[in-house]
């Protein structure tokens, strides 16, 4: 059985950081390629940010350059370093797979930016 569980979400004020966790059971981790994706309220899901196996990464213009998506392949754990944090960036965000994001949604973590 998949599952995908965020954590390190939080309330920080404009300018700070967060580091974002998704430790996955149930994929062959080392093999996919993983994603950030966040929704904020009232709005779609959107991609943040992207990883491939093989270390590639991509990402949304509006997080580039203060995000960074890095994995650990020995703990099946996915992270999302987030730097200068904005109001803007208040959303729930989860991992999945990438591009598919087609296995079960976790329950997201929620990150709350203050101005």
């Amino acid at each position: 059985q998949v599952q995908l569980v965020e954590s390190g979400g939080g309330l920080v004020q404009a300018g700070g950081s967060l580091r974002l966790s998704c430790a996955t059971s149930g994929i062959i981790f080392r093999i996919m390629a993983m994603a950030w994706y966040r929704q904020a309220p009232g709005k779609q899901r959107e991609l943040v940010a992207s990883l491939t196996r093989g270390g590639s990464t991509n990402y949304a213009d509006s997080v580039n350059g203060r995000f960074t998506i890095s994995r650990d392949n020995a703990k099946n754990t996915v992270y999302l370093q987030m730097n200068s944090l904005k109001p803007e960036d208040t959303a729930v965000y989860n991992c999945n797979t990438f591009p598919s994001g087609n296995r079960p949604w976790g329950q997201g973590t929620q990150v709350t930016v203050s101005s």
